[in-house]
């Protein structure tokens, strides 16, 4: 049995993995992380981790960007793993995520989905063929009009897989509006689409002379990413100190 602690319990990714974790036989929330209220859990909640008197085995995060420093301070004291879900982090963040995966053991992912990271891999065989046959690349993401970051976590994780696989890296380019003139053959575009209560689209386009390739991912619930983080969470369990991937859970 795996024994999580929820850090971000009341938001709606939150409330769906208490959802799932509750019929699950492999895991259980002891304690929940919310400041703000208005739920009713089958687990205790708190307002700061700090607080939590709870003995767990892993933490999920599902919060925000501003909690992600405490919560990394948290998991080093108590030696607790940490599947770290939070995006928009800022480059220090990220730089205290890799500082802290040097003590503990930490998940972190854009996109909890296996089928997001299944088309990662595609992704990463198929764009150096495609980009030394001349073709250009585009990522288009859509999201609920709730969501605060642009572009997604997501796409520009998409946008690293291939930028990886490529033997010279292209530009991220988020927005042309300001400028007038031709799309640069090193560049991948990103354009973010935020409106009503799409829960997540990521479209990849390889654009050629004649002829579009399109690799699309649609996310129907959030059950998707409830369920592959929950499947982190009993993969990170006693695991070492390090930074892992959902590549890793997927692969067992």
């Amino acid at each position: 049995m795996t024994n999580i602690i929820m850090h971000g319990c009341n938001g709606r990714m939150g409330q769906v993995i208490t959802d799932i974790v509750a019929a699950s036989e492999d895991a259980a929330i002891v304690a929940g992380v919310d400041l703000f209220g208005g739920q009713k859990n089958d687990y205790p909640v708190y307002t700061a981790l700090a607080d939590v008197k709870e003995e767990a085995d892993v933490v999920i995060d599902f919060s925000n960007a501003k909690g992600v420093d405490a919560l990394l301070d948290y998991c080093v004291a108590k030696k607790i793993p940490c599947v770290l879900c939070s995006t928009g982090l800022s480059p220090e963040q990220l730089e205290h995520v890799e500082a802290a995966s040097k003590e503990v053991a930490i998940l972190r992912s854009a996109n909890m989905s296996v089928g997001i990271n299944l088309l990662m891999k595609v992704l990463a065989e198929v764009a150096p063929i495609l980009a030394q046959a001349g073709f250009d690349i585009e990522i288009v993401e859509k999201h609920h009009n709730q969501k605060l970051d642009s572009p997604s976590g997501t796409a520009l994780a998409l946008a690293e897989s291939i930028n990886d696989s490529l033997e010279g890296s292209k530009e991220f380019v988020y927005d042309r509006s300001q400028v007038r003139q031709k799309r640069d053959p090193k560049e991948i575009g990103i354009s973010a689409v935020r409106g009503g209560t799409i829960v997540g689209t990521h479209e990849v386009i390889f654009a050629g002379r004649d002829e579009v390739i399109t690799f699309e991912h649609m996310a129907y619930s959030r059950e998707i990413f409830a369920k592959g983080a929950v499947m982190a969470a009993t993969f990170l369990a006693g695991k070492g100190p390090g930074l892992y991937d959902m590549s890793q859970v997927i692969n067992g």
